[in-house]
C-alpha cells in the first residue's frame, strides 16, 4: 500500500487510539484471573488481535458486546487457566492449543511466554514478520532455572516450551526490555507463590512496569516493588489474588457485577498526533490520561521544551499547536521511552538548531533497527541525523523535502514520515504504509479528520 501525504494545515479534534500496552496486559490478566471480565475501549490493532488470539489459544472465550466492549471468559476451573489459581505455588494448567502465534508483537510474545510456560504440556510459540528475527534468548537462560524445558532457534522463534513453570527466587537482567519482566510478574502472581522474589539488574522502561503492577492490582493481585527501587519484586502472603479487591462494574444484561477494565488511550500513538499539532496546526487530542503510568507520556515534556503550545484541559483533552515564536531544538532522554524516537525525530526536523536524543541503544531490536532507519528515511527528506554512541543528533530548521520513503515494515517509521510530510515541501509517498496496522490502524483516517491531505493507493 502507498500513502501520499500532501502538505497541510490541520485543525479540529480527534480521539487518541486505545493503548496496546494497556490492552495486551488486560488480556493477560483477564485470562489468568479466573473470572469473566468486561474490557472497555478495546484496541483493534494487529498486536491487540494477536493478544486476543493468544488467550483464546489458552482456553479463553472472547465475545463482542453491543456497546463495543469485549467479554473475556477464562476456561472452566480445573481445565484451563483457572487451575493456576487453584494450585498455589504451581500454576499448572493444560493449554488447549499446541501452537500459539503471537503475530508480530514483541510485548505479546515476551509477556505471554511465561504464562504459556505455566502449561504442563508442550506448546510451540511462533510469530510473524520482524518478530521472527528479534532476539529472545532471555528465555533460553531463564526458563530452565524455573523448571521449564525450552528449545529455540538460536534464541529466535519458534520456541518449543514445556512447563509447568515453578516460581522461586530468581535474578534477571532487565537491560534489553522490561517486557520479559512483565511476563514473569504475571506468571508468578497467578501462581499464588508466597515468599518469592524476582531480582532485576539494570531495568529499562520502568514506567511500563508501573503499568504492569497497576493492571495486576486492578485485577486483585498485589506485588511489592520493594523500596520502589525496581530492583526486587516480592510475592508474599498478600500476593495471593483477592477477588474482592478487583475493580468491578455493573454488567449490562446480567445481574450483579463483573470484573471491568477500561483500556487507556495510547500515549505512544497519541505522540504522533501531538507532534502533528505542534508542527502543522492547533488541534485537540482527547482520551490521553495525563496521570497515566505509560512511559510515552514524557512526550509532553519534549513538546514544552521545544516551545510548542501545550494546554491540558478537563476530561483528558490536550490542546497542541505551534509556539508563537517558533520551535527550538531540545534535549531528551528516551532510554525509558524508546518508542518516542520516531515522533521526536519528526518534531526535531522542524526545530531550529540541533536536537539531542539519548537512548539509541534501545533501538536496535525494534521492528527495524530504528536508529539507522530514521537516519536513512529522514535523510531522503533532507534531514541530517547523526548517531554518536547512545545519542542521536538531529539538525532541524532546514527544508524538509517531500519524497518517496519506505516504512521498512515498521509502524512507527510510517507514522513519523507521515507527520513530517505535513510540513514538507511537495508530496511525500510512503511505501508499505500499511505497517501502521500493527499499532494504530486508524492513523491515516485520523489525519484526514484533522484536515490533512491523505491518499491511499492499494498496489
Amino acid at each position: 500500500m502507498l500513502t501520499t501525504i500532501t502538505p497541510s494545515v490541520i485543525k479540529g479534534a480527534v480521539q487518541a487510539p486505545a493503548s496496546k500496552s494497556s490492552m495486551q496486559r488486560a488480556c493477560a490478566a483477564a485470562l489468568l484471573c479466573g473470572e469473566e471480565t468486561i474490557v472497555r475501549n478495546p484496541g483493534h490493532s494487529n498486536d491487540d488481535r494477536a493478544a486476543l488470539g493468544v488467550i483464546q489459544g489458552l482456553g479463553a472465550t472472547v465475545k463482542n458486546s453491543e456497546d463495543g466492549s469485549l467479554r473475556i471468559i477464562p476456561a472452566a476451573a480445573g481445565t484451563g487457566m483457572n487451575a493456576a489459581a487453584s494450585v498455589p505455588g504451581q500454576g499448572r494448567f493444560q493449554a488447549p492449543a499446541n501452537v500459539i502465534n503471537c503475530g508480530e508483537s514483541g510485548l505479546g510474545f515476551r509477556m505471554f511466554a511465561p504464562i504459556i510456560a505455566m502449561s504442563s504440556q508442550p506448546v510451540t510459540v511462533t510469530g510473524e514478520g520482524s518478530l521472527l528475527t528479534r532476539p529472545m534468548d532471555f528465555f533460553d537462560e531463564i526458563f530452565p532455572q524455573l523448571g521449564v524445558q525450552i528449545v529455540s532457534d538460536k534464541g529466535r522463534l519458534p520456541l518449543q516450551i514445556k512447563g509447568p513453570l515453578k516460581p522461586h527466587d530468581i535474578e534477571i537482567d532487565g537491560s534489553l526490555s522490561s517486557q520479559f519482566l512483565t511476563g514473569l510478574l504475571f506468571a508468578f502472581a497467578a501462581s499464588g507463590v508466597d515468599g518469592v522474589s524476582i531480582r532485576v539488574n539494570n531495568l529499562k522502561s520502568r514506567p511500563y512496569i508501573d503499568l504492569t503492577l497497576q493492571v495486576l492490582l486492578h485485577f486483585g493481585w498485589e506485588v511489592e516493588n520493594k523500596g520502589h527501587r525496581y530492583e526486587e519484586f516480592y510475592f508474599g502472603g498478600s500476593t495471593a489474588r483477592k477477588p474482592g479487591n478487583a475493580l468491578r462494574s455493573e454488567a449490562p444484561h446480567q445481574a450483579g457485577t463483573l470484573l471491568s477494565y477500561t483500556v487507556e488511550g495510547d500515549w505512544s500513538g497519541g505522540a504522533f498526533l501531538l507532534v502533528a499539532g505542534a508542527i502543522a496546526g492547533k488541534i485537540k487530542i482527547r482520551g490521553l490520561d495525563i496521570h497515566s503510568t505509560q512511559a510515552d507520556k514524557a512526550v509532553l515534556q519534549a513538546l514544552k521544551d521545544c516551545g510548542a503550545h501545550v494546554s491540558v484541559g478537563g476530561e483528558n483533552e490536550i490542546e497542541i499547536g505551534p509556539g508563537k515564536t517558533g520551535l527550538r531544538a531540545f534535549e531528551f532522554d528516551a532510554t525509558d521511552c524508546p518508542d518516542l524516537f520516531p515522533p521526536l525525530v519528526a518534531l526535531a526536523s522542524f526545530c531550529e538548531g540541533t536536537t539531542v536524543i539519548k537512548g539509541v541503544s534501545r533501538l536496535a531490536h525494534k521492528e527495524s533497527n530504528r536508529g539507522l532507519t530514521l537516519q536513512e528515511e529522514f535523510g531522503k527528506m533532507g534531514v541530517v541525523i547523526g548517531l554518536d554512541g547512545d545519542r542521536m543528533l538531529i539538525i532541524g530548521g532546514r527544508k524538509v523535502n517531500g519524497v518517496a520513503v519506505h516504512s521498512r515494515h515498521d509502524h512507527r517509521i510510517a507514522m513519523a514520515c507521515a507527520v513530517a510530510a505535513l510540513r514538507a515541501e511537495n508530496e511525500t509517498v510512503i511505501a508499505e504504509a500499511q505497517a501502521i496496522d500493527k499499532s494504530y490502524p486508524d492513523f491515516y483516517e485520523h489525519l484526514r479528520l484533522l484536515g490533512a491531505g491523505v491518499k491511499i493507493t492499494s498496489i
